[in-house]
């Protein structure tokens, strides 16, 4: 087998998709803004469950019955420490964590809590931990684990990881409420903590497994850990891809030259004549195929891209191509654009899929959008290593000087290359491409 735009928008207009949750005056009735949904409604634990701190691929392993004999127990547990006043959530420090019964992807999310001195309790979002919430004072007795720097970070990431500690102390006295404003996509997170942002944008590893980024989707649980916490106001807004992708474009975009106006091919060479322009996007003719390819070259640099597959589809990111040849061997290498989940690839060697390095370095599955949803992905290259992120989740994070097992033993001559071009592996199909920038690293 073979291997396999915001363009255009103003910077107002790009605001407006940013902006994707209205401001609104904090509430005491559990009553949603326009556009959110409540997770708790004030009154019961409808939508709730109890879940300690557990591994959700170890539950997701369980036999139905035995993982429901378990929720249930953890359930019974968590009602034993969890009550209901004046519209709060009360937990008594102790008990199961209660956990949304609804798995969620990317979202923001408004909660607002009130606790005592000495508490120390978190957010777990997608079923791990977490945003952390802490008694930040001296006598709190935990500075030497970075209370003094106030809660809202991601404290479970690795020491010195941007996002583990809270960019500013915003924690409100104890026996006042404070309100989190937590975006997420994939797992880039943002933290505002009262108003101040004290995380931006930095990725929230997987505790479970720190080789693998965070899960696609998952619970939501309000941690117990031995002093009382309230919890009201719990909203939440998912996103759609077309939003997700607003909020990836969004940040860290200085520096970036467009690499296509939205119209015509200019500024591209290989096989123009197999590619055309289709509702401001650059799109492989059916049944054609080959290399389009930039007229500059390349050395160290940042790509980002939109695309989006038909079922099926197959294409992928020539990377310090040549100009000539396929570019997976004469290129330094060719990064798979690929329908994971089509049957014809099914039997795949790991190395094919999206994202991966073809033939040397496999990519992280689960985390393309569904079939026909655009995708939001991101190239960073810099001498042999090469880190993609989809969706804002790194699905590659490798160095293609330490390979040393090819793909059915087949050379890759190419993969030196210290520049070339950058462009389009066709193979065939209708795969689109679209917001197509590029910025320099050298």
């Amino acid at each position: 087998m073979t291997r396999l735009q915001l363009a255009g928008l103003t910077a107002a207009t790009l605001a407006a998709v940013v902006t994707v949750a209205p401001a609104f005056v904090l509430q005491d009735n559990n009553q949603p803004p326009a556009g959110f949904t409540p997770v708790f409604n004030g009154k019961d634990l409808a939508g709730w469950h109890g879940m300690p701190h557990f591994d959700p691929r170890e539950l997701a392993k369980m036999e139905p019955a035995k993982r429901e004999a378990q929720i249930a127990e953890w359930t019974a547990d968590a009602k034993k420490h969890w009550s209901i006043k004046d519209g709060a959530l009360v937990n008594d420090g102790d008990g199961a964590y209660l956990t949304t019964d609804k798995e969620y992807g990317d979202m923001e999310f408004y909660i607002d809590y009130k606790t005592v001195a000495k508490a120390d309790s978190g957010i777990y979002l997608r079923g791990t931990p977490q945003v952390q919430i802490w008694d930040w004072t001296p006598e709190g007795g935990k500075h030497n684990l970075g209370a003094d720097k106030g809660s809202g970070g991601l404290w479970n990431n690795s020491p010195g990881t941007a996002g583990k500690d809270p960019s500013v102390l915003a924690d409100h006295p104890f026996g006042e409420w404070n309100r989190f404003k937590i975006s997420q996509v994939g797992a880039r997170t943002s933290v505002t903590l009262n108003g101040k942002l004290v995380v931006n944008h930095a990725i929230m590893e997987n505790f479970w497994d720190r080789t693998a980024p965070l899960f696609p989707r998952g619970v939501i649980q309000l941690q117990t850990h031995g002093g009382e916490i309230q919890w009201k106001n719990l909203f939440i807004r998912e996103l759609s891809s077309k939003e997700a992708n607003a909020v990836l474009a969004s940040h860290g975009d200085e520096g970036f030259t467009s690499l296509f106006d939205g119209k015509s091919l200019d500024g591209w060479a290989g096989a123009v004549n197999n590619y055309e322009v289709a509702d401001g996007a650059i799109r492989c003719k059916p049944g054609t195929g080959g290399v389009l390819h930039t007229k500059n070259e390349y050395g160290n640099f940042v790509a980002r891209v939109e695309f989006r597959l038909p079922p099926g589809g197959n294409n992928g990111l020539a990377i310090r191509y040549a100009g000539e040849g396929d570019p997976a061997y004469n290129g330094m290498c060719e990064l798979q654009v690929l329908d994971n989940d089509a049957e014809q690839y099914a039997k795949l060697d790991a190395r094919q899929y999206h994202g991966s390095a073809y033939g040397m370095i496999a990519a992280k599955r689960g985390y393309l959008r569904p079939t026909g949803e655009w995708n939001f992905q991101e190239v960073t290259v810099k001498g042999s290593k090469i880190k993609v992120e989809l969706n804002g989740s790194v699905i590659l994070d490798g160095d293609l000087a330490d390979v040393k097992e090819l793909m059915a033993n087949s050379p890759h001559p190419g993969k030196d290359r210290t520049k070339g071009t950058f462009g389009f592996a066709g193979h065939g199909d209708a795969v689109e491409f679209r917001n197509v920038k590029i910025k320099s690293l050298d």
